[in-house]
């Protein structure tokens, strides 16, 4: 596809992540309290969606308890600030294999779950996205594998649609986006679809300019797309997403810094961003034109104990 500069660009903050990040910034946070204030600040910010892990409010550990999602839900949804809501829905699928010589029995860490199961929190608190990792890789720690096979994303993927959910694609690599268009074609996923480009997260798609544009170029023309990179070059992929056609992903999962020495707030991340997309002559669009856009519904969640 052409790449031709967005005019009208969407920034999605990645508030808390479920990387070990919770002790290495005071400002990452932990309760749903913490997430959801934080969520509301980088909303006031400029952040039209937001996308929620939750976290063991005593350790900072990532989890899955539903009553933490609920009430990050709730939280932000009664906020004086109106935001799009992205529930992660990409843990449940962690392999920890044992030391090259014994791979098995599994590691300590191991989270293996069925795809109803990873999916209990975004049936009841029906947000108006939630990712969809669309592959299995190796991910960074040595015997670590982020495991999304073929069957499990088709079942995810057919369950999130009859949800009236709308997934974001999550791709780390080419060949995530290949089979993103695969389950497009088979129906499982309705067309035109929502793409998150992962750009160097190891050992995915390295975040290289060359190997950035032909991700890009690989998004079919009526998708809309988003881009992140981590740490120092998430500014960076700010600027070279919008140029590329692009949307915007800026967030404390990503990144920690502001500058050298400067330990950020998710505010300040997408402040530097709406500064970043303005000074390129483009708009920083809210949730009500990504709404449109998108054709997002907004949900109450459910009551606890009712039919899904």
């Amino acid at each position: 596809m052409p790449l031709e500069m967005n005019r009208e660009v969407m920034i999605t903050c990645a508030v808390t992540g479920s990387g070990a990040t919770q002790d290495r910034s005071p400002h990452v946070p932990r309760s749903p309290a913490e997430i959801a204030t934080s969520a509301i600040d980088a909303a006031k910010a400029g952040a039209a969606i937001v996308h929620c892990h939750v976290r063991d409010p005593e350790t900072g550990a990532p989890s899955r308890r539903l009553d933490l999602y609920r009430e990050v839900t709730e939280r932000i949804r009664d906020a004086e600030v109106d935001v799009v809501l992205n529930l992660t829905a990409g843990m449940g699928g962690d392999l920890v294999f044992g030391s090259a010589e014994t791979p098995l029995p599994l590691a300590a860490g191991t989270d293996m779950i069925g795809a109803e199961a990873r999916l209990a929190h975004v049936a009841e608190c029906r947000p108006e996205i939630c990712t969809l990792d669309c592959g299995t890789m190796n991910f960074a720690e040595a015997d670590y594998v982020m495991c999304n096979t073929p069957g499990t994303l088709r079942a995810m993927g057919r369950a999130i649609t009859a949800m009236g959910v709308r997934p974001e694609i999550e791709a780390f690599d080419t060949g995530h986006l290949w089979l993103a268009r695969e389950l497009v074609r088979e129906g499982v996923l309705a067309a035109p679809a929502l793409v998150q480009l992962c750009m160097g997260v190891p050992w995915g798609a390295p975040d290289d300019l060359r190997t950035f544009l032909a991700m890009a170029d690989a998004v079919p023309a009526d998708w809309t797309w988003s881009a992140f990179s981590l740490g120092r070059h998430q500014m960076p992929y700010v600027a070279a997403a919008v140029l590329a056609g692009g949307n915007v992903r800026v967030g404390l999962e990503d990144n920690l810094m502001l500058g050298r020495g400067q330990l950020a707030t998710n505010a300040q991340l997408v402040e530097r961003a709406v500064g970043i997309v303005e000074s390129l002559g483009a708009t920083v669009v809210g949730p009500d034109a990504v709404r449109s856009r998108l054709g997002l519904t907004k949900r109450a969640p459910l009551a606890p104990g009712a039919a899904r």
